[in-house]
């Protein structure tokens, strides 16, 4: 798939022709993608063109039956086992996802450990506000590190983070601070990368998930309308769906002058304050 021109040494990219008949020109790494609102964005990218490396940590059952539902695009999907938290197994993915398909258009950052327990501060364990740093932060600064220098070779790609809601504005999250802190910083980080790659072609944003729980991680629009959600403003719950529409428009082509940006995606719920 990887050509070298011979004078000046520039990776020159073959459109790639896969036995399914489709033509994919573009790459994307998404972790945790096997599940959850990582599986929707999966899912979007491969039926709208895309080659996809998509990890789990631990889940083999939700990663075959991902494999299995999208045997179509076998050749354009590639599935690891990666822990977020471990910075080897991140540079083993990027290098992984290199060697398969010849370059690395798009990085979405879906995988983020979440402590479901609602604690304070005073009740966090060490090793848990280091799991939420490590995973939700410092995994993003690893891959960072490995990606964008295939990136800036390109000249284009396209990271994509996931915050919280209001999460520009650094708030307070009772219940929630480590979580919280990591984000607010993986904003400021979002928003840096956006400044210092926009020359290389280079676009950096963040999306916000609301509430979205349960099954509507996994399911579309449609499905959401069906039922009345008396909490959410817009009259119906959120879905993956949803989060997968914006990640990709923030990884389009003609998205480049989208950088920087942090978008909210709450259906009008005030997720933060809703516990006060």
């Amino acid at each position: 798939m990887l050509v070298e021109d011979g004078k000046i040494g520039i990776p020159i990219y073959k459109v790639v022709i896969f036995s399914n008949g489709g033509i994919f020109m573009r790459h994307a790494i998404v972790t945790a993608g096997t599940k959850g609102l990582g599986r929707k964005v999966t899912e979007e990218l491969l039926e709208n063109g895309y080659s996809v490396t998509a990890t789990y940590r631990s889940d083999h059952k939700k990663a075959d039956e991902l494999a299995q539902a999208f045997k179509k695009y076998e050749n354009a999907l590639q599935i690891l086992q990666i822990d977020v938290c471990n910075p080897g197994q991140l540079s083993d993915l990027v290098r992984s996802a290199y060697e398969r398909f010849g370059r690395v258009d798009c990085l979405v950052n879906n995988a983020g450990p979440y402590i479901f327990e609602r604690k304070k501060l005073m009740d966090y364990e060490i090793d848990e506000w280091n799991e939420m740093m490590r995973g939700n932060l410092d995994a993003v600064f690893h891959l960072l590190k490995d990606v964008l220098p295939i990136m800036r070779r390109q000249q284009f790609g396209r990271i994509v983070n996931y915050g919280f809601q209001g999460a520009q504005d650094a708030p307070g999250w009772i219940y929630r601070s480590a979580f919280a802190a990591a984000k607010s910083g993986l904003v400021s980080l979002t928003k840096s990368i956006a400044y210092e790659e926009a020359e290389h072609g280079i676009t950096s944003n963040m999306v916000c998930p609301g509430n979205i729980i349960g099954k509507m991680k996994e399911s579309n629009i449609m499905d959401s309308r069906k039922y009345n959600d008396e909490q959410t403003p817009v009259g119906r719950s959120g879905t993956g769906e949803d989060i997968a529409r914006a990640v990709l428009f923030f990884c389009n082509d003609a998205s480049d002058m989208i950088t920087g940006t942090v978008m909210d995606i709450t259906g009008g719920l005030d997720v933060i304050n809703r516990h006060r």
